[in-house]
């Protein structure tokens, strides 16, 4: 019982949890905007009041599109605004952190292999390298 203990309270798991309760409850309310917003346009578009019903009629069988068309806009949305939301903000912020480093390495003028920020001849070719002063 207590490796199990461990395993649930580790941070990982929580945090997917967590994460798997936030985006059940999104799920809901992407759901609700497009049933209760993009459906009503879409049916003046089509002229049927209810997207659901949407289907045609292919050699005597019924294909119904509208569940399809409900759950396509619904994942445009999401996929929307995890983009917006998540993804480009983390890049962002991985950005920000790794701009603020300080380089460890720099080009050899001569052959143009990375060497050692520190470094006063290059390893590789034998160049004299200027001295880079570190803060």
């Amino acid at each position: 019982m207590d490796g199990f203990k461990k395993f649930i309270l580790r941070g990982n798991v929580v945090d997917l949890a967590v994460g798997v309760i936030i985006g059940a409850a999104f799920n809901s309310v992407v759901q609700a905007l497009v049933k209760s917003f993009f459906t009503p346009i879409i049916s003046l578009l089509t002229g049927n009041n209810k997207l659901s019903t949407l289907y045609f009629t292919l050699h005597g069988t019924r294909i119904n599109y509208g569940d399809f068309v409900n759950a396509l806009i619904s994942f445009l949305i999401i996929a929307l605004v995890v983009y917006f939301f998540v993804v480009l903000p983390m890049n962002k912020l991985q950005q920000y952190s790794e701009s603020g480093k300080t380089p460890t390495t720099k080009p050899c003028p001569y052959c143009f292999s990375v060497v050692p920020i520190k470094a006063t001849r290059c390893p590789d070719c034998t160049s004299q390298l200027s001295a880079t002063k570190s803060k």
